[in-house]
Parts: C-alpha cells; sequence; structure tokens
C-alpha cells in the first residue's frame, strides 16, 4: 500500500484528509462491516462449548466454518451479478436481512447438523455484504480509495479482535447468546444503512456469473489466488482448530484470540503498508507466510504456553498478510476490480472452508502435532508460488498501476 494510505491522501489532490472526517453513511457501512468479521472469529471460543452442549466431536463442530466458507467461496460468484444489477445499497441490506435470520436461527438450533446449515444461510448474508462493502465505502468515503481502504481494512481487524471477545462474553453463560448478540448487532446495522446510506451509482457494465472465473485466466491473478490459497490453509487451521488445541474456557480463549485479533488489526492497517514502502510488497509477503510457518511448527509442538504464545503472534503475521494479498488481487490483473476480486475470493474462500474439516480429521488420522506440520508446509507452498511468480507479479502490477489509480472508485471491493 503506498505510504499516502496511511494519512488517507488522495492522489489526484495532494492535500491530506483524514479517514476520520466521513459522511455518516462510511461509518454506517464501516461499523456493520466490523460486526460482519466479528461473526467469523464469534463461534472460535466457543467451539467446546458448542461441542458439549450438541454432544458432537470436534470435526463436527468444525463444520461451522467449513459450510460457512464454502457457501461464501461459491457466492463470490454470485455477489458481482447482483450488486451490478440492483445496486450496492440493496446487496448490502439483502446480505445483512440474510445474517440477521440465521445467525437469530443459530442460536435456536438442537442438534449439530441444524447449526452447521444456518451458518450455511449466514455465510450467503456475510458474502453479499462483505463483498459489497469496500465498493460502498469507496464510493461515499472522504480521501480518496486509500483512505477508504484503510478504514475497510480496520473495520476487519477490529472485527477479528472483538469477535472471539464477544462470543467469550456471552458464551460464558450460554453458546446461544453470541449467535443471538450478533443478529441483534446487525439489526442496527441494517437500520443505520437504511437511515444513512443512499444508493451507489450501479457499474456501466453488468457482471456474469462466469466473468470472475474468466479472470482467473490471468497469469498473475491465478497466481496470487493461488498462494492465496495455501495462506488460507493455514489462517483457518489457527482460527478453526487452535481452540480445541489450547482447551480452555471461553473467557481465557476469548482473551487469547482478543489479542491475535489486536495484532491483526496494528500490523494490517499501521505495520504492513511501512514495510512494504520500505521492502517491497513481496518480500513482505514472502517473509511473512515463511514466518507463519515457523510459528505453527514451533505452535504445533511447543507447551500449552508456548501455543498460546504463538497463536497470538500469528495475528501480527496473518494482519500483513492479508493487506498485501488484497492489494494484489485488486493491481495485478487488467480485469476490473470487483470481478478480479470476486474471483480471487472464490478461489481462497475454498482453503476456509478446507481447513476446519481436515484439521481435526488429520489429528483422528495422526496426532494433535501433525495438522500444524501440514498448515506449515501449506504456508511454506504459498511463499514459494509468490518466489517462482515474483517477477510477472512486480512487472503486472506495476504496468496496470496507472489504470487503477483511475478507476472509479464505486468500482472496487475486496476481501
Amino acid at each position: 500500500m503506498p505510504s499516502e494510505a496511511v494519512t488517507g491522501e488522495d492522489p489526484f489532490n495532494q492535500e491530506p484528509v483524514s479517514i476520520l472526517r466521513q459522511p455518516k453513511a462510511v461509518w454506517a457501512t464501516a461499523g456493520a462491516s466490523v460486526v460482519a468479521f466479528m461473526g467469523i472469529g464469534l463461534v472460535d471460543p466457543i467451539l467446546p462449548s458448542i461441542a458439549k452442549g450438541l454432544d458432537a466431536t470436534p470435526s463436527q463442530v468444525s463444520l461451522l466454518f467449513t459450510s460457512y466458507f464454502l457457501i461464501t467461496a461459491v457466492a463470490m460468484l454470485v455477489t458481482g451479478f447482483v450488486s451490478s444489477r440492483i445496486g450496492g445499497r440493496k446487496t448490502l441490506l439483502a446480505g445483512l436481512a440474510l445474517v440477521v435470520v440465521f445467525a437469530a436461527l443459530s442460536g435456536t438450533s438442537s442438534s449439530v447438523g441444524e447449526l452447521v446449515g444456518f451458518r450455511a444461510g449466514w455465510g450467503l448474508g456475510n458474502a453479499l455484504f462483505v463483498s459489497t462493502a469496500l465498493a460502498v465505502i469507496v464510493g461515499a468515503a472522504a480521501g480518496g480509495s486509500s483512505a477508504a481502504i484503510l478504514l475497510y481494512e480496520s473495520a476487519l481487524g477490529l472485527g477479528m479482535a472483538c469477535g472471539p471477545l464477544l462470543g467469550a462474553l456471552l458464551g460464558d453463560a450460554s453458546w446461544r447468546y453470541p449467535f443471538f448478540g450478533t443478529a441483534a448487532l446487525m439489526a442496527i446495522g441494517f437500520v443505520c444503512i437504511t437511515a444513512f446510506l443512499k444508493e451507489q451509482p450501479k457499474p456501466a457494465r453488468k457482471t456474469s456469473l462466469l466473468d470472475p472465473v474468466k479472470a482467473l485466466g490471468h497469469g498473475g491473478l491465478a497466481s496470487v489466488a493461488a498462494s492465496a490459497f495455501f495462506y488460507n490453509y493455514a489462517f483457518f487451521t489457527i482460527l478453526a482448530f487452535t481452540p480445541f488445541v489450547l482447551d480452555m474456557t471461553p473467557y481465557k480463549s476469548g482473551a487469547v484470540f482478543f489479542a491475535w485479533g489486536l495484532l491483526l488489526a496494528v500490523f494490517s492497517v499501521l505495520v504492513a503498508p511501512r514495510l512494504q514502502q520500505r521492502c517491497g510488497s513481496l518480500k513482505v509477503l514472502g517473509a511473512s507466510l515463511v514466518l507463519l510457518a515457523a510459528d505453527l511448527v514451533v505452535l504445533g509442538y511447543g507447551s500449552h504456553t508456548t501455543a498460546i504464545v504463538c497463536t497470538i503472534v500469528s495475528g501480527a503475521l496473518i494482519g500483513m498478510n492479508n493487506t498485501v494479498y488484497t492489494e494484489l488481487a485488486l493491481g495485478v490483473s487488467d480485469a476490473p476490480r470487483p470481478v478480479a476480486s470476486a474471483g480471487y475470493n472464490f478461489v481462497r474462500w475454498f482453503a476456509a472452508a478446507a481447513a476446519p474439516y481436515l484439521a481435526p480429521k488429520i489429528e483422528e488420522w495422526s496426532d494433535i502435532h501433525i495438522p500444524f506440520v501440514v498448515a506449515a508446509v501449506a504456508s511454506v507452498i504459498g511463499a514459494v508460488v509468490v518466489w517462482v511468480r515474483r517477477s510477472a507479479l512486480t512487472h503486472e502490477a506495476e504496468e496496470l498501476e496507472p489504470k487503477h489509480a483511475t478507476e472509479d472508485g464505486v468500482t472496487v471491493f475486496a476481501n
């Protein structure tokens, strides 16, 4: 990310603009985005409680992530199709409405099968909302696309930090309460967006269902997506499998993942842009992926205290990776940014669906250390893809930068 992203400076107007001076519509969308990202880590501290309450095994409970992200991945082919026809505001509201309904239904589940199914519906709503949120923020924000992306990344980090904390606070009384709490918060977000956000201009060209898949024919974008696939496997092994390994109370587990999320937010928004400016995006990404692999091995074979420390430290590495991957996906190809982002997310979310299911299975087939070794290998493979394709990725991104810098902000979304 360019250095001006930190100050919110518009490349076409050299006067810095504070990212805090934003219209109410931007704050309403960013606030709802925080809650949407909270939903990802919400179940982390209560996974053991859910397993106990519904008499389910760890692998069965991990399907809460698998169903959620599997639907999210497939929905990436649909979100651009929908938003280019009904507009960003209606797409956001549709996504929020689905989350409210299915989050509330999740809290009423009487079996793990019901809960997995409701989480799938929740994933569809979240995909519609999250994939459109940055586009809407960019279209309405003051300070240019750099300030908007910074706001979006801040919302992501804050949501990932607060999700486990909310899950722990509400889940200590009952594993059902976090789901009802999320439904209530998203309902408030629905009201705020209805009140403050005006309809955004529709893209000049309607997106087809196959456009994101066709965009992956570009070598640079396909390379970024492939690398992100292996990285996401490592990422969601930590997020979905580590709570079972730590085997802590909801409060203690929530505190660990709150600290993890804080590091994710700080390194995503503050540290990654400065390291990119000094060292270059690909060097930062490659080094961070290798360090994540080392962290995973130590997490898997270390003591309980070491595992806690490594889990928290991984948040810093994940935060840096998230920022760099987002920018590469948006800038490496000549496809419109919504299409490129949809194709990229379509690939990487499949790994987020696979890891929560495979990690407990691998433990059943071997021992508790091997899932972390597999995740470490996946992270290294992600780094190898970046290294092998480094020349093409760098040159293609540099050549396309002027075109994307002048692109209409309303067409941008990521993550």
